[in-house]
């Protein structure tokens, strides 16, 4: 115990009542004194032959005066026989002495810890939403995997690891590279939001854990490959179709599809990996793997670079069919180039060529298909962040347009999109699972408008009329918010979020009971996707596909179009979650510079 004059005590009872006795010996607070009187007592007791005799108490007084400041102490000395006259006196002695203890402990300073802010709701989602990830995890699963009702599972597939895509237990590349390069793009751009809300670690992990998969899907060790794997199982897998089954049930090896012209998901997994690689330039010989593959993939995806691709589409997917390949190739394009600098794949990026062949695809809407909306905006951070100049910036200049062109196609007053009664936009113009769509465009809208708070751009042309920069963030609030709860049906689309939220998800893993030792095979479990009832194992942080054109939700397992989850929405929730949170950090921008870590002005 510290006094405020700096007299360190050993307090032995309660200072409210009982002899105050203070253990002074060990701290050697004795004053002068008191050191002869007790030198002096000692001698007379050795005199005595009593060296063994019991120590005597100090009196009262004395215990006192070390309490007390030396003006408060000479007082004291001067009115000491005053105070042994009566018991009265002695009383109000004694009453005095303990009020001046008690202004001393008053008047010291005490620390009281900063109360903790309430965070919006954004930062409250974004650790649920990565949690998502994983619940999705396929292989040995790492120690921080934290999902109770998840184990180890499907370890004779061909590549081990990876990403389950939804609700089933197929692993499908193309989009798990797109989440992959979404996650990265988000930490590259709001890095301090994610070590704010105590979740960069978290983020970080969950993109490795793709990222050392799709090393797995080709040879990314040699200097070329020939081909690479789409999706695990192989469609032609027996029962891959046919069962309702946890993975960790599943002990058969799963050959995976291999294609050997597959441009769009080659050019995707580049750009999974070039965007990591920046993430990861801490980690030099990791983020140096990562471009070793990116480099070889990409080459693999567009037979060298220069634009005049001659090969064939993508082969068919169940699920996943891109429909075309250039928006891949600007996509990768640029993120090789942000990830090495090297300006081949700048010159890739702004000919004239690739311009023209991306020029006539639809432009609105950012997905696991269409990468443009995303490829103009990184290319309009390009010409706002640094300055090109000439032969570039007229490239540039008409990517900017496009990103110009797709956010005004977002607000309130275009008519390009319709939107429900109530609030949520129709990107995929009322077909099923909307929200995918939905938080890729705040992500998006949300990211340009932080780029012109960074810049002191006051805001943006939209067929004439001025919209603030704060228009695009509205946009992006509205969404998310409807995701979240606010709307007709009071639910949010986000497990475990919230009040009211999907009980009965469209997910093998969730919907069966975990129980030791307990198997129900192949056939078995489809007693527990047709039940009812809540799912026995709560998903935490998966967004459903969500409502219909009429804000209508069916809470139905066997209908996916509402319930089934998947990597792709997931990553766009987790970028427009992070891109809208507030309270970890309040209003911190983007990162200016680490996206552009490698690049170098030409």
């Amino acid at each position: 115990m510290i006094s405020e004059f700096g007299l360190r005590m050993s307090v032995k009872h309660n200072i409210w009542g009982g002899p105050l006795e203070i253990n002074v010996e060990e701290h050697g607070l004795w004053h002068e004194e008191e050191e002869e009187e007790e030198e002096e007592e000692e001698f007379r007791r050795r005199r005595r032959g009593l060296d063994r005799a019991p120590y005597e108490a100090p009196s009262d007084e004395v215990k006192q005066r070390w309490l007390r400041r030396p003006d408060i102490l000479e007082k004291s000395m001067s009115s000491s026989s005053y105070c042994n006259k009566s018991s009265i006196s002695t009383l109000v002695c004694l009453v005095t002495i303990s009020a001046i203890i008690v202004l001393i402990i008053k008047l010291k300073p005490h620390y009281h810890p900063p109360s903790s802010p309430t965070l919006d709701n954004y930062t409250l989602a974004l650790p649920k939403a990565l949690l998502f990830f994983n619940a999705q995890q396929s292989g040995k699963l790492p120690l921080n995997n934290n999902v109770s009702w998840r184990g180890d599972s499907c370890l004779k597939d061909e590549q081990v690891g990876g990403y389950y895509d939804g609700g089933d237990s197929t692993k499908y590349n193309f989009p798990a590279a797109f989440a992959m390069t979404m996650l990265s793009w988000s930490v590259l751009e709001y890095n301090q939001k994610y070590e704010s809300a105590l979740e960069l670690h978290h983020v970080k992990h969950t993109i490795k854990w793709g990222t050392d998969y799709l090393l797995k899907t080709f040879t990314a060790y040699a200097n070329s490959t020939t081909t690479v794997a789409s999706q695990l199982p192989s469609p032609t897998t027996k029962h891959n179709n046919k069962c309702w089954i946890r993975p960790e049930e599943i002990q058969s090896p799963r050959p995976a599809s291999h294609c050997t012209t597959c441009p769009a998901l080659a050019a995707e997994t580049a750009a999974a990996l070039a965007a990591a690689s920046i993430v990861f330039h801490d980690n030099e010989a990791y983020s140096k793997k990562l471009i070793h593959g990116a480099d070889v993939i990409f080459r693999f995806a567009t037979q060298g670079l220069g634009g005049k691709y001659s090969g064939g589409a993508d082969p068919p997917s169940l699920l996943y069919n891109s429909s075309g390949f250039w928006d891949e190739f600007l996509w990768g394009g640029t993120w090789m180039y942000l990830a090495t600098g090297n300006s081949s794949y700048l010159n890739l990026i702004t000919s004239p060529e690739l311009d023209e062949k991306v020029g006539s695809m639809r432009q609105s809407v950012l997905s696991w298909d269409n990468k443009l909306p995303g490829a103009a905006l990184l290319l309009a951070r390009l010409r706002m962040f640094l300055d090109y100049g000439y032969p570039y910036e007229q490239v540039l200049k008409n990517y900017q347009n496009k990103i110009d062109d797709i956010v005004c196609s977002y607000l309130p007053n275009s008519n390009k999109f319709n939107r429900t009664k109530g609030g949520l936009i129709m990107l995929n113009h009322g077909n099923p699972r909307p929200l995918q769509y939905v938080v890729n465009a705040a992500f998006l809208a949300k990211l340009y408008s932080d780029y012109m708070g960074a810049l002191y751009v006051p805001g943006i042309m939209c067929g004439g009329k001025f919209y603030r920069s704060e228009a695009l963030e509205d946009f992006a609030r509205t969404q998310v918010d409807y995701i979240l709860g606010k709307n007709p049906e009071k639910m949010s689309y986000v497990v475990g979020f919230g009040e009211r939220y999907p009980e009965e998800v469209h997910h093998m893993g969730a919907s069966i009971m975990s129980e030791k030792g307990k198997k129900y095979g192949c056939g078995g479990g489809w007693k527990w996707r047709d039940r009812r009832k809540p799912n026995p194992n709560v998903i935490v942080g998966a967004m459903v596909g969500g409502p219909d054109k009429l804000d209508g939700f069916n809470d139905l397992r066997s209908n996916y179009n509402y319930t089934e989850p998947s990597l792709a929405g997931n990553s766009g929730l987790v970028a427009a979650l992070v891109a809208l949170s507030q309270n970890a950090t309040p209003n911190s921008g983007i990162d200016h510079n680490t996206i552009f870590y490698s690049v170098r002005l030409p």
